[in-house]
């Protein structure tokens, strides 16, 4: 196990150097300068040469590059253009933002998907795992963007039932665990969860079937056991799956939700990736996709080292 571990933390600094070296190379490759966005239109030259040697745009790219890497390996993701203010204090707040939205969002896919999986696999064929399937597939079919808007209208414009952008009164960027500020996550964590909840009800829906049919479920079945006890039984040896798939959604969650988090106004990881690319604010940009790659590379770390945990079948080595 311990090898494992030291495999895939080894495994996550060339995962992390190629996404930033690959972000870094579409960012320079774009037209435009990415001082132009902070810049005013009657910039003398000598302020504009002063800034990109402030911010090393004078350097060549691979230069750029090789300082930003060193840079980041102190702890130092550099200084945001637009804002000015540490792109590591940028990230803190945001993920903080995003991470309250992805525990809601999580919460409710891995309820109702292995619910709605179990029920489905363990009555195949039937009409409620044909409503399952049918659900599923619109819930994956649907893009992310289009339900909120749609989600917006509905509770916020027709019924005026929960607010449609913002995660607090006022504007406030401030998350508390009350209702008053719990109603601002409803519509974007109930936007975000449909994804993920269809496909671990799908992949569900698979292994209870899968499961079923097989000798040792048989086998219980013959001694007579309950209904109950061998579905106990057949959740446990899918559990080690369904936490994996939600691991893998809820990485996604925190680094693929910028349509979202931008649709709803959410302060978060997201919307910041898409203010930086939009201002072109290279540090943040750059900064904030490494940190999504590391932490994703750590969530799947985390996953695969519970799975051995629920089922002792599994070996990591």
């Amino acid at each position: 196990m311990i090898l494992f571990l030291l495999r895939r933390l080894a495994y996550a600094v060339p995962i992390a150097l190629a996404v930033s070296a690959v972000c870094f190379a579409l960012v320079f490759l774009a037209p435009g300068d990415p001082l132009s966005s902070v810049l005013p239109a009657d910039a003398s030259a000598e302020l504009v040469e002063q800034l990109k040697a402030q911010y090393g745009f004078d350097k060549p790219v691979p230069v750029q590059f090789a300082k930003w890497v060193g840079r980041a390996l102190q702890g130092d993701l550099g200084t945001s253009i637009a804002t000015g203010r540490p792109v590591a204090s940028e990230i803190r707040h945001a993920i903080a933002n995003t991470f309250v939205l992805a525990v809601f969002a999580c919460a409710v896919g891995f309820t109702l998907g292995v619910s709605f999986g179990a029920v489905a696999g363990y009555f195949q064929s039937r009409w409620i795992d044909r409503v399952v399937t049918a659900l599923a597939v619109a819930g994956v079919s649907v893009p992310h963007y289009w339900l909120g808007m749609v989600l917006v209208i509905v509770f916020s414009v027709l019924w005026n039932a929960l607010p449609a952008m913002g995660m607090g009164s006022s504007g406030s960027a401030d998350w508390a665990w009350d209702w008053e500020h719990i109603r601002f996550v409803v519509l974007p964590a109930v936007t975000l969860s449909v994804i993920p909840t269809s496909i671990l009800a799908r992949t569900v829906r698979a292994l209870v079937a899968d499961i079923l049919s097989r000798e040792f479920v048989i086998a219980l079945k013959a001694k007579g056991l309950g209904e109950r006890r061998i579905f106990l039984h057949v959740v446990k040896n899918a559990a080690p799956t369904a936490i994996a798939v939600m691991g893998v959604q809820l990485g996604y969650l925190l680094g693929g939700s910028i349509l979202v988090e931008t649709v709803f106004s959410w302060p978060g990881t997201g919307f910041l990736l898409n203010t930086a690319i939009f201002q072109r604010d290279v540090p943040l940009l750059q900064g904030t996709i490494l940190f999504l790659a590391l932490f994703f590379v750590a969530l799947n770390l985390v996953v695969d080292l519970v799975q051995p945990l629920l089922d002792p079948r599994i070996q990591r080595t």
